[in-house]
């Protein structure tokens, strides 16, 4: 019968090392081990205590205040606290007009003088005007240098710079003093004026002020959009975290009944996913006939070009029918995987079964998600305030910026001796002004360097703090399989003691692991970085092996990430190393390939559609409330200006909750799945080797065509 199937199945019969011997002694987790990988251990350890040295420098040299508060043309704080700008926290430019110069995209700085003021002008006025009105000079004081001398006459003053040529209405955004534009019947003008006045006795037109203020807005066009988004999750925060609360609550909810009714509850969970993905089919294909005729509905997505207000696309038609596309394709797919998978899906129930009775066994392991969690936000935490102090721990750079030709143009200065150097000599008109935070220090130069190392070893203790949650795991759910009388010959608390044994003797295993996987996962990181920097570039062979590269390192990441799952398993229930645990899980899992295939992806697929029903149910509620479609809370839904906002962070935070809850079932499965494979091999079902699996789980899967490899050693 063996070699019938071995013909059947070559794959299945290759000699992937050498089956596990039936052994008396072996009793579940081995609790008589040592430390593995000791020199991995001591490598995190040098880096983590390295990590800790980056960001005591980075918080030393760094000042966040630089990309928060603007910076005048002397490299100092708009309204900072404790600065003579405390009172003055907006900035303003003299001749915004220059900002339309190239430069502000290359340095962005505008080559014009710029000081903070306490508030931004609302008239206009000319300093040769105002130098005859002993009121209006006063005012426009505010708006001159700090070392303005009032004793000068208005051609030097001018000459100078001390004061600006003129003065236009003007309104604050991000802090910085614009031209007050408005377009009146198709007109653009500033106040009630279509020209002004450029303090040289010149009139300009106001689209010159337009040009300027673009090029100037061009960086702070995201940082707007950003507050506005800012100003979304002030105003709908509780509403976001009911929604959070009620995903977890329905995940609970979904888990608990999965305890119980794990057959019952599957099968709801497929007719619940078909069923929502219909209803999306038909609420999709309502909206697409009732846009029919209405103006403006059949323009083309192309056409219409990005768009930050989301409810813009809602009035296209294109936009229905895409989703009525996309949505039937997904129903017709999972419907015809059902089909082809209906027998296996019966295995896979029994499996879920069976991890249904060992999470109820150890109820903590439910819990258990929120401690990797908080590690997890620790590890975010610290990578994101080191990446910011690092950002900006340079110093102010000033350059010299002119009109006319210069040979010392863009080269940089000193404000301190500039006026006596040879630069205003050569170039009387050339001003140094302050450009951007920069360096030429050994420690500036190696900033970059500091930078990818913080990276680094984001990945490398994010991938540790998961690893660590799955061996605690797998040690917990692998002690309820291999006690032959469950629960009783579970230890007592069976999740703590796994997770000191993964702490007190592996720890070296899983840097280990974690750090194959980040050394890959930066990789690709910089695979992206380099994608994004050679989009401009015409080398058709360099885009090429570009992106052959990234497809092959995605797939060596997943692959990493099954292997090192599976590997993590291993250490957890016998102790050795991670090579050995590794290599001894690969082997397991290629003699028993049939069962992977069969088996364990399918309950894959289950889990994914238990997140997919459950992410849909409380996406499509968001939805409904945040746009005002449920009448009886319909004046509830706070105003907004996006509200894809709160919705998507509704859906990205239950997907995470959810996969939260299930991705313990999910390691309980993979863990009884080795351990049922290697039941198998180390036992035959005789009163002197019975098996260690419930009789629930023999009588299916043993009958289930999943049996014929289960005595490979022994039919020769």
């Amino acid at each position: 019968m063996w070699r019938l199937f071995c013909s059947r199945f070559p794959l299945s019969c290759v000699p992937w090392g050498t089956p596990q011997k039936y052994d008396p002694t072996f009793k579940g987790p081995i609790y008589d081990r040592g430390c593995t990988d000791i020199v991995c251990c001591v490598l995190l350890v040098v880096a983590i205590v390295g990590y800790v040295v980056v960001g005591v420098v980075a918080w030393t040299h760094g000042d966040p205040r630089k990309v928060i508060h603007p910076t005048d043309s002397r490299g100092q704080f708009c309204g900072q606290q404790g600065t003579p700008n405390e009172k003055k926290p907006f900035l303003f430019y003299f001749d915004i007009v220059k900002c339309a110069s190239p430069l502000v995209l290359l340095e962005f700085q505008c080559p014009t003088t710029q000081i903070c003021v306490s508030k931004c002008p609302d008239r206009y006025l000319t300093y040769l005007t105002a130098h005859g009105s002993p009121g209006d000079l006063g005012y426009y004081r505010n708006f001159c240098v700090p070392a303005f001398d009032p004793r000068k006459g208005p051609i030097e003053v001018l000459k100078d710079r001390d004061c600006p040529a003129m003065l236009i209405p003007s309104t604050p955004l991000a802090r910085r003093c614009f031209p007050a534009i408005q377009a009146k019947k198709g007109v653009i003008m500033v106040g009630n004026e279509t020209t002004y006045d450029d303090g040289r006795g010149r009139r300009r037109n106001v689209t010159e002020l337009l040009e300027g203020a673009k090029k100037a807005n061009v960086v702070l066009e995201t940082r707007q959009l950003a507050m506005k988004i800012f100003e979304d999750y002030t105003v709908s925060w509780y509403w976001i975290i009911i929604g959070l609360v009620i995903a977890m609550v329905a995940s609970l909810i979904f888990i608990v009944l999965l305890r119980f009714l794990a057959g019952i509850m599957v099968w709801v969970m497929i007719v619940m996913v078909i069923l929502v993905l219909g209803y999306g089919i038909f609420h999709c294909y309502m909206e697409y006939a009732k846009l029919k005729g209405e103006a403006g509905s059949d323009v083309s997505l192309a056409d219409l070009g990005f768009q930050t207000d989301l409810r813009v696309y809602l009035h296209l038609r294109q936009t229905w029918l895409a989703f009525m596309i996309i949505l039937c394709v997904v129903e017709l797919v999972i419907v015809l995987l059902l089909i082809f998978l209906r027998k296996r899906i019966l295995i896979a129930i029994a499996l879920i079964k069976e991890a249904s009775r060992a999470v109820g066994h150890v109820m903590s392991s439910l819990l258990f998600p929120l401690c990797t969690f908080f590690l997890l936000c620790l590890c975010i935490a610290y990578w994101a305030s080191t990446a910011v102090f690092l950002s900006t721990s340079n110093e102010a750079v000033y350059k010299v910026f002119n009109e006319s030709a210069c040979p010392f143009s863009g080269q940089t200065c000193k404000p301190e001796t500039f006026n006596t150097s040879n630069v205003t000599k050569l170039c009387p008109d050339a001003q140094c002004l302050f450009a951007f935070y920069g360096g030429e220090t050994a420690y500036h130069k190696y900033l970059i360097v500091l930078q990818f190392f913080n990276v680094f070893m984001f990945f490398w203790l994010a991938n540790f703090v998961i690893a660590l949650g799955q061996v605690t795991l797998a040690g917990a759910f692998a002690s309820y399989y291999w006690a032959f009388k469950k629960p009783d010959d579970m230890p007592a608390f069976p999740l703590f003691s796994a997770f000191g044994r993964a702490l007190r003797y592996h720890t070296g295993s899983l840097a280990f692991g974690a750090l194959v996987l980040a050394i890959v996962q930066v990789i690709r990181v910089t695979l992206e970085y380099l994608d994004h920097r050679l989009k401009a570039a015409e080398n058709k062979f360099a885009k090429f092996l570009l992106s052959c590269l990234k497809c092959c390192f995605w797939c060596l990441e997943k692959f990493i990430k099954f292997l090192n799952r599976n590997a993590y398993i291993m250490i957890a229930i016998y102790g050795t190393n991670f090579c050995t645990s590794a290599r001894n899980a690969f082997f397991l899992l290629m003699r028993n390939i049939i069962r992977v295939a069969v088996l364990d992806k399918v309950t894959d697929f289950l889990f994914f559609l238990g997140k997919l029903l459950i992410v849909g149910s409380v996406g499509i509620l968001a939805f409904f409330f945040f746009t005002q479609r449920i009448k009886l809370v319909q004046d509830t839904a706070p105003p907004l200006n996006y509200y894809w906002v709160p919705i998507l962070t509704v859906i990205v935070g239950s997907y995470l909750i959810a996969h939260g809850f299930f991705s313990v079932y999910g390691m309980c499965v993979d863990t009884l799945f080795l351990c049922f494979c290697e039941d198998l091999e180390r036992n035959d079902g005789s009163p002197e080797r019975p098996y260690y699996m419930s009789p629930e789980l023999s009588e299916i899967l043993l009958k289930g065509h999943l049996e014929p490899s289960k005595s490979a050693d022994s039919q020769g």
